[in-house]
């Protein structure tokens, strides 16, 4: 038997406190979380965290042995940056593991006033190159970066190759055609931008009307799409809409669809990925529970016999009932095409 290797952390998203218990309980290394204020990317109604319970979260966590950190993900609007600046400092009074940045005058205020305060570059900053993370690091102290999911397995290779920083990467999730957090078809449908509210589609602006042939969606007015008696309906966001081009009826830009990178987690491994991310802090509990509890089996299976790893069919039930339109790619790390 081969072994043991190095595992990358496993990073689940915890939305509320029971989401949180539900990824420490179901093998989680790491959980994070946001504020109740926009200062976090998943600013919904009803999730995130207040100073009580973000302690109460913290404390699970930590008698479990577990990490937990701090999204403080959008950027700083001109006029006010002192609910952001607050954050940070939130952040460090809290005891969080780390904060997770974007904006990099959020990074230079943590240097400042929190120099001990761990920072990890958020995948809203963009950083797709080594250069970049390297100058993150050399500017701001950052020990850790989340790569876009635009990079091919190869190119993440390089990327840690040429860097001292960790890195980390997504590998279950909904996937995003625009650039991460800042969907400019959501902004100009709602005049609403994902990074400081949200979600690419607000509640607010969806409405559901029944036909008497199908059950329309629409967003801000503009029909994303139409859904029949027994077809499933999803949530109206531009990007995952079906529009008639040219008398076809299709998925124009992206099909709903959720990236899964349990296939390729020995070659993850092997490279010195650090952490391998989960998306979803508008997931339920029970999503969290199940996302967690079927990547930690396969984490620790890919890494006690990597050269004899196969894919439990188990593992693709589970993670296809949880996936967008129940459907599952591999999403840029592989593009056999190249």
């Amino acid at each position: 038997m081969n072994a043991i290797r190095a595992l990358p952390e496993l990073v689940c998203p915890a939305g509320s406190l029971p989401a949180l218990k539900a990824a420490v309980d179901n093998g989680a290394d790491t959980v994070y979380l946001g504020l109740k204020n926009d200062t976090n990317a998943r600013n919904f109604a009803g999730l995130n965290f207040d100073d009580k319970t973000a302690r109460e979260g913290i404390r699970y966590a930590r008698d479990r042995g577990r990490k937990v950190l701090l999204a403080i993900n959008t950027y700083a609007q001109g006029g006010d940056i002192s609910r952001w600046q607050r954050a940070v400092d939130e952040g460090a009074d809290l005891g969080v593991d780390a904060v997770i940045l974007a904006d990099p005058g959020l990074m230079a205020y943590a240097c400042r006033h929190h120099p001990d305060l761990r920072l990890h570059l958020s995948v809203q900053g963009s950083a797709t190159n080594y250069e970049a993370i390297n100058l993150a690091q050399e500017l701001f102290g950052v020990r850790r970066a989340v790569l876009p999911r635009v990079l091919t397995l190869d190119q993440v290779r390089h990327v840690i190759d040429h860097t001292a920083v960790e890195i980390e990467v997504f590998g279950f999730g909904s996937l995003c055609v625009m650039v991460e957090g800042r969907c400019l078809l959501s902004s100009y449908a709602t005049g609403q931008s994902p990074n400081t509210h949200g979600v690419c589609s607000p509640a607010r602006f969806v409405r559901w009307e029944q036909g008497e042939q199908a059950l329309g969606a629409r967003l801000n007015g503009i029909l994303i799409d139409e859904y029949a008696k027994d077809e499933p309906a999803g949530y109206p966001t531009l990007c995952k809409g079906r529009f008639d081009v040219e008398g076809d009826t299709y998925y124009a830009l992206e099909e709903p669809t959720s990236l899964n990178v349990i296939a390729m987690l020995p070659q993850i491994i092997d490279i010195g990925v650090a952490a391998i991310k989960v998306e979803g802090r508008q997931r339920s509990p029970a999503y969290v529970a199940q996302v967690t509890r079927t990547l930690r089996e396969a984490l620790d299976q890919a890494a006690r016999e990597p050269s004899r790893f196969s894919v439990k069919p188990g593992w693709v039930q589970s993670l296809s009932r949880l996936a967008e339109g129940q459907q599952q790619t591999l999403g840029a790390y592989n593009r056999p095409w190249k």
